[in-house]
């Protein structure tokens, strides 16, 4: 944009923020010797026993208990820190609908920042011209969080929202709430697990505007929690312009979401979003009236929401259910079911599949006929 400042044009740190690198070829000498150094340290590195601790973090999701038609509450997510000495067996009898869990394949935020700044270092010698780009967003950092930040920073700033304050801002965030940045890398382990397009931590991080909404928006909602509502909408203002997702700071939303390709996502005030829910483009989670109390859906772990579904309302969609592409939903959905039309009708029950997990907006309903 004519006039708009560069994310970081003011930053002491130079070259961090105004994504400026080496020359050419001292920069490709740079980066063979960087990976060779980052293959020795991360040779050691096993997926298998890396689980970083988890910090319960505020927040209410109400579900319905089909057996007693009593509304629950609970914390999101008020999981125990899975031990590392867990066992495979105990891992895969784990399901996405029962909450986010560290897998023994997911990688701890070390060895996944080492992942990161290898798969930068590569892409960098097999793409000269992403050197200047990798370097300014990865390589020059020296923390996840750092990354983290300045990648949020780069894609909000504006001629009058600075990217250097804005990566001071979402730094402070970390600092001051480190479940934020433990979300960041769940996030991305499930796109990874999720999105057969994704094959790289870095193609999710740097390209991916899904994942960089729900980054923004975690820094949004920290704001919001803060008090500090007027920057807060300033950022939700900033992060519907750029990525077209439109998300209230208030909006309380879990660990492991996937929002796949993402334009036209909305989600109201009052929503909340359990852990492991996938979603895909335009989906909407509607108000219903103008009251100061709940007004919008709230949706269980483990959740499929495919293209195009609304919800609207007060409504709970229990955990591990799908909601199909177009769907419009305006009632309670039982726990592991599919809801499919307009309005939506429940077509099958089946305590087996995890829907967020497969990401099949079809299976088990393709006779289904309006």
């Amino acid at each position: 944009m004519a006039g708009q400042h560069r994310a970081g044009s003011h930053t002491p740190e130079g070259s961090a923020l105004r994504g400026r690198a080496p020359s050419r070829q001292p920069l490709r000498q740079h980066f063979k010797g960087g990976i060779a150094d980052l293959r020795r340290l991360g040779s050691g590195v096993s997926r298998a026993h890396s689980t970083p601790e988890l910090r319960a973090v505020a927040g209410g999701l109400a579900v319905k208990d089909e057996s007693s038609q009593e509304t629950l509450s609970f914390s999101w997510p008020q999981l125990a820190s899975v031990p590392v000495e867990e066992t495979e067996r105990e891992a895969r009898g784990h399901h996405p609908s029962q909450g986010w869990r560290w897998m023994p394949h997911h990688l701890s935020k070390d060895a996944l920042w080492k992942k990161i700044r290898e798969e930068a270092a590569e892409d960098a010698v097999a793409e000269p011209t992403l050197a200047s780009t990798l370097h300014s967003t990865v390589l020059v950092h020296q923390s996840l969080e750092k990354t983290m930040a300045f990648v949020i920073a780069n894609k909000l700033a504006s001629s009058t929202l600075l990217g250097t304050h804005l990566m001071r801002l979402c730094l402070d965030a970390f600092e001051d709430d480190p479940a934020i940045i433990d979300a960041c890398n769940a996030d991305l382990q499930a796109v990874i697990d999720r999105d057969p397009a994704c094959d790289k931590y870095t193609q999710c991080m740097l390209y991916f505007k899904g994942y960089q909404a729900v980054q923004s928006h975690r820094i949004a909602h920290w704001l919001w929690q803060k008090g500090r509502k007027a920057l807060a909408m300033a950022l939700q203002s900033r992060v519907s312009e750029v990525f077209h997702v439109d998300i209230h700071p208030a909006v309380s939303i879990g660990r492991g979401i996937l929002m796949d390709h993402a334009t036209g996502i909305v989600m109201g005030e009052t929503s909340i979003i359990g852990d492991n829910v996938s979603m895909l483009h335009h989906v909407t989670l509607g108000g219903s009236g103008t009251g100061k109390g709940t007004r919008h859906p709230q949706i269980g772990h483990g959740v499929l929401l495919g293209a195009g579904a609304t919800v609207l309302g007060p409504v709970h969609v229990g955990e591990g259910t799908k909601i199909g592409a177009g769907t419009v939903v305006v009632a309670d959905v039982p726990s592991h079911s599919v809801a499919v039309g307009v309005p939506a009708r429940i077509i099958k029950s089946n305590k087996k599949p995890e829907p967020c997990q497969s990401m099949d907006q079809c299976s088990g309903f393709k006779n289904y006929q309006i």
